[in-house]
């Protein structure tokens, strides 16, 4: 339960809190290992190359066999997307410099520039539960009160933006063709060269697959690819810190291990799925160190009865994160709109 929920009022144990209790066990396996990264690379770049070959060889077969394959490269894009992450936190390889590189290649594959996305998600580390910095590298998220107060236009964009159509169907294409294609206000000169390099990258890529493929076979194909991966990769971001019981505080009251291990979920996949995810499901883990590369996560897990305590969300149970929506600041939980919609009455009712 979170800090101001109420099986766990106040705060994290102390012995969670003492960060000296699971920072050793955590150093051990924040060393990058050169064999582990090349392999990764190779069992699954190799793959997702050759399923783009067998598209192009599918089309005088049938469609139906090309969109399946591309169904299958999308699995595959995730676990890439995962690699790239792993980069962008210098975690991938013990080099900095290979780790910019193949950060760089990896994001073209997956259609996002590197050092842009390097400098939000590190945003996102630093924020992550913590009520007083949303908004940069997270999913939008209001609270009880700020849902109940907004102007109608706002709420019902709010919960447009919640429905599964338009996080996991929509929001990839428009986060992976489009967003990724214009740099942040703020964003630095290196991370706006980041996107323009990026974008002159992909459209290279789409012009010579395009000759390949024809341009309407090309762009079903990466569309469908895009639909899979990317929704995928939304549903695992969604559900790593939008569930019930999930770690939010104000500024004041926030800390960085309750964040980590409570406002991170574990989310236990299939072995096949923990694969293809690249071991992400371990988020609690990669949230209190992002230096540990994803082939080290369930081993630094398993290391520490500690990190075991975190409640495990499975695919069935991971589901009821689609009802919540809102912080209850009171609660200290996430609650559907119908929740919402009981306390506009109470307070009305009071009003009389």
């Amino acid at each position: 339960m979170n800090s101001t929920g109420n099986s766990m009022p106040g705060a994290l144990p102390e012995a969670k809190r003492d960060t000296s209790s699971w920072k050793e066990i955590v150093r051990r396996y924040q060393k990058p290992s050169l064999w582990r990264a090349v392999w990764q690379l190779t069992n699954t770049v190799i793959p997702y190359v050759f399923l783009w070959y067998l598209m192009y060889r599918s089309l005088v077969w049938s469609h139906w066999i090309t969109f399946g394959l591309a169904a299958l490269a999308g699995l595959f894009l995730v676990r890439i997307f995962i690699f790239f992450h792993d980069c962008g936190h210098g975690s991938f390889f013990k080099s900095r410099l290979a780790n910019d590189i193949v950060g760089y290649i990896t994001g073209a594959l997956v259609l996002t520039p590197y050092f842009h996305w390097r400098w939000e998600h590190s945003v996102h580390h630093a924020n992550s539960g913590d009520l007083d910095r949303r908004g940069v590298g997270d999913l939008w998220t209001m609270t009880v009160d700020e849902y109940l107060k907004s102007p109608l236009w706002r709420r019902v964009a709010y919960r447009l933006s919640r429905t599964p159509f338009s996080l996991f169907l929509l929001s990839p294409i428009i986060l992976m063709v489009f967003w990724q294609r214009i740099p942040a206000f703020k964003a630095s000169p290196r991370e706006r060269r980041s996107v323009h390099w990026m974008n002159f990258t992909v459209l290279c890529m789409a012009v010579a697959l395009s000759w390949i493929f024809g341009f309407a076979n090309y762009a079903l194909i990466q569309l469908t690819i895009i639909v899979v991966g990317g929704g995928a990769g939304v549903w695992l971001f969604y559900v790593q810190h939008q569930f019930e019981d999930v770690y939010w505080e104000r500024g004041g009251n926030w800390d960085f291990t309750a964040a980590a291990l409570e406002g991170s979920s574990f989310y236990k996949l299939p072995k096949v799925l923990q694969w293809f995810s690249g071991n992400i499901g371990f988020h609690h883990i990669h949230h209190l160190s992002s230096r540990i590369p994803n082939y080290n996560l369930q081993r630094c897990h398993d290391a520490a009865p500690l990190f075991q305590e975190v409640k495990a969300l499975t695919l069935r149970s991971s589901l009821r994160s689609l009802r919540v929506h809102l912080w209850d600041e009171q609660g200290g939980r996430l609650v559907g709109f119908r929740h919402a919609r009981r306390i506009r009455k109470q307070r009305q009712r009071a009003q009389r």
